[in-house]
């Protein structure tokens, strides 16, 4: 019934920039937080950045000043912006977003398919 889409992920040279962007599409009645997380080889997966509805965000430190997570409630899509990429942010991206499908659900987490970032010389 819902699905995370994402899009954008791909490779390119240390100090380089990527855009990643995931939709929610199905049955939405609200969005609360949303997410990306990455998972490199041979590592667990980590949180990136997050934005939650009332507009707060927050970064891995490794990724702050260069990362920024961005959110349009009306398409309910939720982007990052990488910029200054080394070979460290190389991994596979998940988005995932805590949704309601009607007014009297629980609030369940989605999770996207991922979209590989290589990041190579």
């Amino acid at each position: 019934q819902v699905q995370l889409v994402e899009s954008g992920g791909g490779s390119v040279q240390p100090g380089g920039s990527l855009r990643l962007s995931c939709a929610a599409t199905g049955r939405i009645f609200s969005i609360y937080t949303m997410r990306w997380y990455r998972q490199a080889p041979g590592k667990q997966r980590e949180l990136v950045a997050a934005f939650t509805s009332g507009g707060n965000t927050n970064y891995e430190d490794s990724v702050k000043g260069r990362f920024t997570i961005s959110r349009d409630n009306a398409k309910n899509t939720v982007h990052l912006q990488m910029n200054s990429l080394n070979a460290e942010d190389t991994a596979v991206y998940y988005c995932n977003a805590d949704i309601k499908i009607s007014s009297l659900s629980a609030v369940y987490r989605y999770w996207g398919q991922g979209t590989q970032v290589t990041v190579s010389s």
